[in-house]
């Protein structure tokens, strides 16, 4: 609740100081026939109804969950940066198409000094407004805030170039309004289409972080029971609604008892450390009374290992007496799944044709 309030704060604010810069701008940009002063107003009333769309965002991902969406609304957050995304693209279309017309059918600027002293001010405005915007967002993980952060910030660059066209033409007589005018909005339309990009990576599903596994495992590693963690799958059902799935690797000598007793203690402490909550533990065990399979193990992660797509072996459990073994192998993106098995079932057949094998192929989805 405090994250949501914070980003509301803010682009409350945020919308406030927008539509102070779009009036001053626009005043001044009528005032001197500026296309691209009266451009960089419409920047700002984009960036002014963004920020709008963010709050509606960020009060509808904190609505509780219910029947039809037992994991919450936190991924609005993401619909509502696609429309700023098309918003932000739309105004710098817009702008494009404006800038054009004014080179084909030019008019007369005429600046005053008042007007330079109204955009140097603008121009300050909207550099600490990209600061604050996107420390606020830094603060409470919230990637809208830091993206319109840093949008501000560029902004502020763009109004530099306004100011810079305007003191040339002051001194030349050389009007570079229309074209600054086109640069500004290719910039602005490179934003939005970066913000949708990013905005799509999240809705798709990006590469778990890798920081975020490494301590997920630490945390759990830290156990004396578990021997390894592997397999972290993390699910974003938006910011602060971390789900994961995990594998641990346990003595073969564990009851049903304790493993439920171990994976009760592992997900209350990831929980309370990390703020992730843990849905399924599988698990893996271990050879702890045949010597014999450790020197098989040696063998087998050897052999595999020869493969420059095979990245890890893990879940490894050799059954002597029924001749069985089964484990895992975390495969690269540079082959497909069921050509690495095929190469893997081949190889065991070779070194071991009397045993039977279950081997499953993981994707390398996070940093090991």
């Amino acid at each position: 609740m405090d994250r949501s309030k914070t980003i509301i704060r803010t682009s409350f604010f945020a919308i406030l100081t927008n539509l102070f810069l779009v009036t001053f701008k626009a005043t001044v940009g009528i005032i001197s026939n500026s296309i691209a002063v009266i451009l960089d107003a419409v920047n700002n009333a984009s960036d002014a109804l963004s920020s709008l769309i963010t709050i509606v965002g960020a009060k509808l991902s904190t609505k509780a969950p219910d029947k039809k969406h037992p994991q919450g609304y936190g991924r609005i957050e993401y619909v509502s940066a696609m429309i700023v995304s098309a918003i932000v693209i739309y105004a710098g279309i817009t702008s494009a198409v404006e800038s054009v017309k004014n080179i084909i059918n030019p008019g007369q600027v005429e600046y005053k000094t008042l007007s330079l002293i109204i955009l140097t001010v603008a121009l300050l405005v909207k550099f600490l407004l990209g600061l604050i915007v996107r420390h606020q967002g830094k603060k409470v993980a919230s990637s809208a805030l830091v993206a319109a952060g840093t949008d501000s910030l560029f902004d502020s660059i763009l109004s530099l170039s306004v100011l810079i066209s305007a003191v040339i033409y002051l001194l030349t007589g050389f009007s570079l309004e229309s074209y600054v005018g086109i640069l500004i909005s290719a910039f602005i339309i490179k934003a939005g289409l970066e913000m949708l990009l990013e905005t799509l990576n999240d809705i798709l599903g990006r590469r778990a972080d890798a920081d975020t596994i490494r301590k997920i495992k630490a945390c759990i590693n830290e156990e004396k029971e578990v021997r390894g963690t592997y397999d972290v799958i993390l699910h974003d059902y938006g910011p602060e609604k971390t789900y994961a799935s995990l594998h641990v690797e346990v003595a073969d000598t564990l009851t049903a008892e304790e493993i439920d007793r171990l994976n009760r203690k592992i997900e209350a402490k990831v929980y309370c450390q990390l703020g992730i909550i843990i849905t399924a533990v599988g698990i893996y065990s271990y050879n702890t009374s045949d010597n014999e399979a450790a020197k098989i193990r040696n063998k087998v992660i050897e052999k595999i290992k020869s493969h420059d797509w095979a990245i890890q072996v893990h879940g490894f459990y050799l059954d002597t007496e029924n001749k069985t073994m089964r484990f895992d192998v975390v495969v690269s993106f540079d082959i497909k799944a069921q050509e690495a098995l095929k190469i893997l079932y081949k190889d065991m057949k070779e070194l071991y044709p009397d045993y039977t094998f279950q081997i499953a192929p993981d994707l390398d989805y996070s940093d090991l």
